[in-house]
């Protein structure tokens, strides 16, 4: 840049600058004026505020002494009134000249109207102790406001609070003077009302806008009277009013802020000189600024006209200089410009990955990038780039570079002749393309897509500006995909399922050859109809409802149904249908396999019979047992009876003696097997049933170790009984679960050695131990030879004993079974381990509640 063009840029930058300044101060001395002229209308309407506050101060003093001054008056007159008509004129005349008072009474000691100002108030009772703090003798007291318009309304509100709450619009202002001792021997009370309206209409005549406000309040921040404006009804406390929290520092004032009326405020107050009133007046900030608002008006526009005057001058002044600028710079501009362009098309023509070029009206290439050294035969070889031609110039006057060949000489022998015919001058001015594959350097073969334009020049063709895109991963990619499509294609066909797909309208798209096999209908009749066309009307109303549902849920959905084969017979078929998201992700179909599942229903089916088969032979095996148990009964009481009789005659006959004890023994242990038989059938038998009932474990437990106490005797074993003392409550068949304990105790006692301790055990399970939720354990610990580890579960079937015990001891092997059974009815468990050091432990959990499946007191089996 030239050193004038730099000189006149600096003046621009000072006339700019010094403009700015200029307009700066403007804005600056505008802002000042503006604040301070708000500032004087503001305090303008503080004054004017505190003057109205003012004059309505004096006028609710000024009523409320004259009311005061009125009691004294009649006080001073009411001991020469002896009469009650005498007295009733006197109260009447006194509101004579004073439109603020409502009635004026007299009362005695106890509230009782004495007279009034109005007949009907004569008699009237007056709770004086609910209107406050009453004054001292000869003084008066300015009480509360109270809701209601005389005497009649006050003796029908004797809670105080009550009335400061009742939100009406109409009350009074109650002022008490108390007299001293009458000739009766009691004190009298004077009454006026004064009407608070009488103050409100004064304040409302007075205010300096309609939407302005005033109000009068005690400093117990009670509303007396108010304008129309002010929100609050009278009675109402102001507790939030900053009114009060101002007084606490001056007895009169203003202020900014909130108040009774919405929005910000200019309130102005002043306490009353002799009473504890306050008086406010609330201004509306918004509404004392308009005026000043409309000077700001004037203002701006004058402003605006000065900045305009200034922004004007300082704009003129630049041009003028701009203009010389420009016309200093219009030939740097544009040799920049030139260099500029050319430097951008150089490094464009670097930069592009796509073969550029550019031939003459016959074909033969005239200029090309650097990119053609990709696939240039001489590995690179490439003459450099020619400077960039005009369409306007003739085409002899093109660069010659040398390069001379055509385009379509570059190219495949296959893609010749359409590469040529992109050349045709008859073709007309439109965009040529076309696809070639052209041999890179390094031998690979690269296929290219291939777009020229036509150059014209006056209106004839001059030459072709092209470029050539590599689309070799892209058709390679092409190709993958057409055989990747060809392989599911293929892999649908040869699948043994029936597959078919569907579009969201519910036509089939397509069949395979096993759906073919399976409907015996040709894909060529089927594609483009409905689905299940050839089916039954309920069948398709079937499998369109779940089409339906499966398109609004989406994802995959499963189903069997039945499908008549093509040889006529019906096929027990699993339907699985998914969702087919189109390009767009938009649902394109419907995707259905068919599974054959007959066979494997068939199946189902035999093994449901067989085992219905295996069920019904149990239960008649369990009907035998019990048939078989009662008929042994009937005899094995004969044999006990005639061997119990034998033994107690042949007491004498030692051998005939030992003989009728064997068959005793012998028929005991028979009838005990009986006994275990007919346990084990009622509790298979689905006619048993046992009767539950809550009660406290410890007592059935007792019982049993006492009745086996004779047992542990014989065999002097110690009994260690650890028993919580909080009841283990459970819901059980008391007469089961004794059988239970017997049956677990009388195996610890039997195999017990002599002398050993035997242990047993009930607590509460606390939730998570031993799988538990807070049940209820028993535990019965012994020495005796254990069980192996193998066995632990066995001897809980029927007739199986733990071979630690197959000594010759007795025992059918039914008693833990019948424990257990016994047990899962009453939704518990029991099972055995080995106790460490020798012995063995039987751990009995029962529920606190009866199980689900017996909600009552019988449970049925």
């Amino acid at each position: 840049m030239s050193g004038s063009s730099q000189s006149l840029r600096r003046l621009s930058r000072l006339a700019l600058g010094v403009g700015a300044m200029l307009m700066l101060l403007s804005l600056l001395a505008l802002a000042a004026l503006a604040w301070s002229s708000r500032e004087d209308t503001l305090a303008s309407a503080r004054e004017r505020g505190e003057l109205i506050v003012q004059v309505l101060e004096a006028d609710a003093s000024r009523s409320i002494e004259s009311a005061a001054l009125t009691l004294r008056a009649l006080g001073e007159a009411l001991p020469r009134e002896n009469s009650p008509a005498a007295l009733q004129s006197l109260l009447a005349q006194s509101l004579v000249g004073q439109p603020f008072l409502r009635g004026v009474a007299v009362l005695d000691e106890q509230g009782r109207v004495l007279g009034s100002s109005q007949p009907a108030d004569l008699g009237r009772q007056l709770p004086l102790a609910a209107l406050g703090r009453l004054p001292a003798p000869g003084a008066d007291q300015l009480m509360d406001w109270q809701p209601g318009r005389g005497l009649a309304d006050l003796a029908l509100r004797p809670n105080r609070a009550t009335a400061s709450r009742s939100r009406v619009a109409v009350g009074m202002l109650p002022l008490l003077m108390r007299l001293g001792q009458t000739e009766r021997g009691g004190a009298v009370w004077l009454l006026a009302l004064i009407n608070p309206d009488a103050l409100a209409n004064f304040q409302q005549r007075a205010l300096p806008s309609e939407d302005s406000g005033a109000w009068l309040a005690g400093f117990r921040k009670q509303l007396i009277a108010a304008t129309d404006r002010v929100p609050t009804e009278p009675g109402q406390r102001l507790e939030e009013h900053p009114v009060f929290a101002q007084l606490a520092q001056h007895e009169r004032g203003s202020y900014e802020g909130t108040g009774t009326l919405p929005g910000r405020l200019l309130v102005s107050y002043r306490s009353a000189r002799s009473r504890a009133l306050v008086v406010a007046l609330e201004q509306r900030e918004d509404e004392l600024l308009l005026p000043w608002q409309e000077q700001m008006r004037w203002l701006v526009a004058a402003g605006a006209a000065l900045l305009l005057l200034i922004g004007g001058a300082t704009a003129v002044v630049r041009r003028s200089l701009a203009a010389r600028v420009r016309a200093a710079q219009a030939l740097e501009q544009a040799h920049e410009r030139v260099a500029l362009r050319e430097r951008e098309m150089s490094v464009l023509l670097k930069s592009v990955q796509e073969l550029i070029f550019r031939t003459d009206e016959q074909g033969r290439i005239s200029f090309v990038n650097a990119r053609w050294a990709a696939v240039s035969p001489q590995g690179g070889a490439v003459p450099s780039p020619a400077p960039p031609w005009r369409a306007d110039q003739p085409p002899d006057q093109a660069p010659e570079q040398g390069l001379g060949g055509r385009l379509s000489e570059l190219v495949e022998g296959i893609d010749r002749e359409r590469v040529e015919a992109l050349f045709d001058a008859r073709d007309g001015e439109g965009v040529r393309s076309t696809e070639a594959a052209l041999r890179a350097h390094d031998g690979s073969l690269r296929r290219f897509a291939i777009t020229v334009v036509p150059l014209l020049n006056q209106g004839r063709i001059a030459g072709f500006a092209g470029s050539a895109m590599d689309i070799t991963e892209r058709h390679v990619a092409q190709r993958r995909l057409q055989q990747q499509l060809s392989f599911t294609e293929l892999l649908l066909e040869i699948s043994p399922l029936p597959i078919s797909m569907m579009d969201t309208a519910g036509r089939y798209v397509t069949v395979n050859r096993a759906w073919e096999e399976l409907t015996g209908r040709a894909r060529d009749g089927v594609i483009g109809q409905p689905v299940g066309f050839f089916l039954p009307a309920a069948e398709r109303a079937l499998h369109s409802s779940e089409d339906r549902q499966l398109l609004e849920r989406g994802g995959r959905i499963s189903y069997e149904t039945q499908i008549l084969h093509q040889d006529g017979t019906l096929r027990d078929m699993r339907v699985t249908k998914v969702v087919v998201d189109g390009s767009d992700g938009r649902q394109a179909g419907i995707l259905c396999t068919l599974m054959d599942v007959s066979e494997f229903r068939a199946a189902e089916r035999a093994t449901r019979q067989a085992r219905d088969a295996a069920e019904e032979a149990s239960r008649a095996k369990t009907e035998f047992i019990a048939n078989i148990s009662h008929e042994l009964r009937t005899p094995l009481q004969s044999i006990l009876g005639f061997s119990e009789l034998g033994m107690a005659r042949a007491r004498e006959h030692a051998r005939l003696a030992a003989m009728f004890t064997d068959i005793h023994a012998s028929g005991q242990r028979m009838l005990a097997l009986v006994n275990d038989l007919l346990d084990v059938a009622k509790i298979e038998s689905p006619v048993g049933h046992f009767d539950l009932e809550r009660c406290d474990l410890r007592q059935p437990l007792q019982e049993v170790l006492q009745e086996l106490a004779p047992l542990t005797a014989k065999k002097r074993l110690r009994l260690e009984l650890l028993l919580p003392q909080e009841p283990l409550q459970s819901k059980v068949d008391p007469l089961r679960i004794q059988q239970v304990m017997r049956n677990v105790l009388a195996n610890a006692i039997k195999f017990s050695p002599e002398g050993a301790l035997l242990r047993v055990e009930g607590s509460v399970v606390q939730p998570g131990e031993l799988g538990g939720h807070g049940d209820v354990l028993l535990r019965v610990a012994d020495r005796g030879p254990g069980i192996p580890e193998a066995e632990l579960e066995r001897i809980f079937e029927a007739f199986v004993q733990s071979s630690a015990t197959k000594d010759g001891s007795g025992g059918t092997g039914l008693g833990l079974a019948i424990c257990r059974k016994i047990i899962e009815v009453h939704g518990g468990r029991i099972r055995a381990r080995n106790r460490e050091g020798g012995g063995s432990v039987f751990e009995i959990v029962l529920p606190w509640r009866s199980p689900e499946a017996a909600p009552s007191g019988l449970v049925e089996l």
